[in-house]
């Protein structure tokens, strides 16, 4: 059987051989006035030297507490400047950070201390009650609150970066959304994370000043790396904001002049269909970026043509550190992920586990100096999904084109299987979104004795807007394949999405 690689049509970058933080702030010796970060809830700003200076002082009062290498440290906050404090100064102390959804209750956090060895919590005081409850039965004994006196009480003597071997010290464990079975830790290394800023780096295309909107969290991968520590290092000065609101979100554009916004697709959806978007000054976009899950071609024109600025998408996953594809500058195709990154190899795989070649659709496997170390405690699900020969198995049904893009058909296990065809959920959602009367939807595979499963859409109607079951099916009707056909609709208040823009399936097939 020959395998057929798809190489990336980018050159090959270098991979600096430094720790994280030196590469994130390194750059910023040419621009130390410059404003790094300004908390959008609040108006505090830091500049580049501030920031680092900052940092290195709270790095100093972790090594003086005996946090250093083999010590692992909780972070449960929402996007703020301190966010990127916290998280460089563990890995300047040579430490490792698990970064834990602030939104989880006190038994999801202490399964995450536990698994991940923490030893103890920074937060915020609005989270300090769950915090302290999920010490209980843990390895975490202290939890301390951004913007207390015992945060103040943390920072030291400046710390230089403790040597750390970078290809093989862990400095971030994230937790995979636990789409099988429990959450996982993904151990990320220095050179996971620093290979792909590199990676990045020609795709993404920064210019001089820019200004960039970070809504999506920065305990997820997404915008752990691609937001902070991705914009930090392009030397783009980053505006936060603990959550997402359509309207904070267009008055910070729109004060601050934003060149770069980084969505997922409801955030998308929003922009394009929002009536409140015509009520603000958002000429200075130049680029909306969106991942995390696949975006429809006709809702990014969409948005695009609303708002005068391009709309791309790029692909990762966590254990990708994230990036395997993104689009170059604004070389979009319309539903596409971009091109493979530099360094990075894929292949198309189908189920019987042959290669398929440029235009074919089979599950994407990825290989570079991204994929992750593996899981964490769990040698078992690393095998499952790292094979001996280094691919990861992304569980993503993809195809490649003769263009090099490449594009996301759906999950492997989110598949419908309606009479033995394969029906794929996204390409459904994203017709279904185009009906004027839809403001969002979602669709699942039912359980069905004779199809085996039946596909049913979830249908959240704009305010105002009427529509029927039967309008539904026949809009779908005359666009798709019959074995593709919307069998039910039931219409819903909302659709259950991670805090990273991801339809929760589980939620509606629980329903």
């Amino acid at each position: 059987m020959s395998s057929h690689v798809f190489t990336s049509p980018l050159a090959d970058v270098e991979i600096p051989d430094v720790a994280l933080t030196e590469y994130v702030f390194g750059p910023s010796d040419a621009w130390p006035d410059r404003v790094a970060m300004i908390d959008g809830s609040d108006g505090r700003e830091f500049t580049f030297a501030e920031l680092r200076d900052r940092t290195a002082r709270l790095a100093g009062g972790l090594a003086a507490r005996g946090f250093g290498p083999g010590s692992t440290l909780a972070l449960m906050a929402p996007n703020m400047p301190e966010y990127a404090m916290v998280f460089h100064a563990v890995g300047l102390a040579g430490g490792t950070v698990t970064t834990i959804n602030p939104v989880y209750g006190a038994d999801e956090v202490r399964f995450q201390l536990n698994d991940a060895g923490a030893t103890f919590i920074i937060t915020i005081p609005d989270f300090v009650e769950t915090a302290t409850a999920a010490l209980a039965d843990s390895p975490a004994d202290e939890v301390i609150a951004i913007g207390t006196d015992a945060f103040d009480a943390l920072f030291g003597e400046p710390l230089e970066q403790v040597a750390v071997d970078a290809n093989d010290q862990v400095i971030v464990l994230p937790y995979s959304s636990g789409t099988t079975g429990l959450p996982k830790g993904v151990m990320l290394t220095h050179r996971n994370l620093v290979a792909n800023l590199a990676q990045s780096k020609p795709m993404l295309e920064y210019e001089d000043g820019e200004v960039a909107l970070a809504v999506l969290p920065f305990f997820h991968i997404y915008g752990m790396q691609v937001l902070m520590n991705g914009l930090l290092a392009e030397g783009v000065t980053v505006i936060t904001l603990p959550r997402f609101d359509m309207e904070q979100a267009l008055s910070l554009v729109q004060e601050h002049g934003v060149t770069q916004f980084f969505a997922v697709p409801p955030i998308v959806l929003g922009l394009a269909k929002h009536p409140l978007v015509d009520s603000y000054d958002t000429s200075t976009l130049r680029k909306i970026f969106s991942g995390a899950a696949p975006l429809g071609g006709e809702l990014a024109q969409e948005a695009e043509d609303r708002l005068g600025a391009k709309v791309v998408q790029g692909y990762g996953m966590t254990e990708l550190s994230p990036i395997s594809h993104a689009t170059v500058g604004n070389q979009s195709k319309a539903g596409s992920n971009g091109f493979t990154a530099p360094n990075t190899e894929c292949r198309i795989v189908d189920p019987e586990g042959n290669d398929q070649g440029p235009g074919e659709e089979g599950e994407l496997w990825v290989r570079g100096p991204q994929v992750m170390k593996g899981y964490l405690n769990n040698e078992e699900a690393t095998a499952a999904t790292i094979d001996a020969d280094g691919w990861l198995h992304t569980g993503d049904v993809g195809r490649i084109d003769p263009d090099h893009h490449m594009y996301i058909v759906d999950r492997v296990k989110e598949l419908i299987k309606f009479k033995g065809f394969q029906v794929p959920p996204a390409e459904l959602e994203a017709l279904i979104i185009t009906h004027p009367a839809v403001a969002d939807v979602a669709v699942i595979g039912v359980p069905e004795i004779e199809a085996g499963e039946l596909p049913k859409a979830f249908v959240v109607l704009k305010p105002g807007e009427e529509a029927t079951d039967e309008d539904i099916k026949a809009f779908v009707k005359g666009e798709v394949a019959s074995y593709k056909q919307i069998r039910l609709v039931e219409f819903v208040e909302s659709i259950p999405k991670s805090a990273s823009g991801k339809i929760l399936r589980r939620m509606l097939r629980d329903q």
